[in-house]
């Protein structure tokens, strides 16, 4: 029999639950699409005006695989002034191409094959197969409404053995929206202290948390020692395509990731670099009055999904909901494809973010109100003909 040409490996990697439905999407004409996480905002004027001005100035070279020193700079004192954080800019931080590059890079970094990461679930879609590929083994703790959609101390102590190597949290979360307070925060960096693990915090929504504030774990006492922070500019500045992000962590880390990255990917493209240079320096108004519009979305979707009997809870962050379609007696693929087909909504099935998922479909809130409005409707239609 003739060999694969594929690797297993990736032959065995499941496509993203969020793209299929993506690309059924294209090419449908009246579709009200709520099933990609990205903001409906583009980038604000100021922050487009710099990209530009800096290809036009001739600014189109590589860069340090670190990324720019003046972007890293402006880097340590936003995160500084926002936050508390310090960071050396020559060693404990890396430019990354989005939150995506900077995770993958973290696990090659750290994992040996047969690592343990713990990934609370549902989740993102590129968690588990992202740490599968690199030989390690992605252990879901499932997490439930009747706790936020959040892990608790004691699931995560259950958890860990002597293979276990890192913890991953995203807060807030794709797709449930939801977050941690700083005691919450405290109680899980204990166990994970204790037992020696590695923490990857993605924290790309960090800046759109609606009901108290955003905590880096990276700021708890002893943490930053052991946390590799990430973050970007995608969603807070609505900056999805210009492909940057960022990674801060122990210097041990942060040199072996970027001893991979300038294999790789060598480095982000310049012109996204000056962007963000812009972004931190002067956009703090365009963030905080994309966050109340996205704020106004949520409270709009929540309270329509209830009210027509899909029981939803309010997400604390992100700009996603996760409702239970229980009442419909349908599987979510189900759901989502015959709400498509019919009422022309795109929603993501929540099997795409965990098989435990089923009595669940992901709707994104980044979308404008008369959409959102018209969204409400069509789904309403839709379970009264049933």
């Amino acid at each position: 029999m003739e060999k694969s040409i594929v690797s297993k490996q990736v032959e065995q990697m499941p496509w993203s639950g969020i793209r299929v439905f993506f690309d059924l999407v294209l090419g449908m004409k009246d579709v009200i699409s709520l099933g990609v996480g990205e903001p409906d905002f583009v980038t604000p004027w100021n922050i487009r005006e710099a990209g530009i001005y800096s290809i036009e100035s001739g600014y189109t070279s590589y860069t340090s695989n670190k990324g720019l020193l003046e972007l890293r700079q402006e880097l340590a004192r936003y995160l500084y002034k926002k936050h508390g954080l310090e960071y050396d800019v020559e060693e404990e931080m890396l430019i990354t191409v989005g939150v995506s590059e900077g995770f993958d890079l973290t696990l090659r970094a750290i994992i040996e094959p047969g690592d343990k990461v713990l990934i609370p679930r549902p989740c993102y879609v590129s968690y588990g197969p992202l740490v599968e590929l690199q030989g390690g083994r992605a252990v879901y703790l499932d997490t439930k409404i009747d706790c936020g959609f959040k892990v608790t101390p004691k699931q995560l102590e259950s958890a860990i053995d002597r293979r276990t190597k890192a913890l991953l949290l995203n807060y807030p979360c794709n797709p449930t929206g939801a977050s941690y307070k700083k005691k919450e925060l405290e109680a899980l960096y204990k166990i994970a202290r204790k037992n020696g693990l590695i923490i990857i915090s993605d924290e790309i929504y960090a800046d759109l948390t609606y009901d108290f504030a955003h905590t880096p774990l990276a700021t708890l006492s002893g943490a930053k020692e052991r946390t590799v922070y990430l973050n970007g500019f995608s969603k807070a500045f609505a900056m999805t395509g210009w492909r940057i992000g960022y990674a801060c962590g122990p210097k041990e880390i942060i040199s072996a990731m970027t001893k991979i990255h300038q294999y790789t990917m060598m480095c982000v493209p310049i012109a996204s670099q000056m962007a963000a240079i812009e972004a931190l320096r002067r956009s703090d108004k365009s963030v905080l009055d994309m966050k109340k519009e996205y704020k106004r979305r949520r409270a709009l979707v929540v309270s329509g999904l209830n009210e027509m009997g899909l029981s939803c809870h309010m997400p604390e962050g992100a700009f996603y909901v996760f409702p239970s379609i229980k009442k419909s007696g349908m599987s979510s693929v189900d759901f989502a494809s015959k709400l498509l087909q019919e009422e022309k909504v795109a929603v993501v099935p929540g099997t795409a973010f965990s098989p435990m998922a089923d009595d669940n479909i992901r709707i994104s809130y980044a979308s404008s109100l008369d959409n959102l409005k018209e969204a409400m409707a069509r789904i309403g239609n839709f379970l009264k003909s049933r």
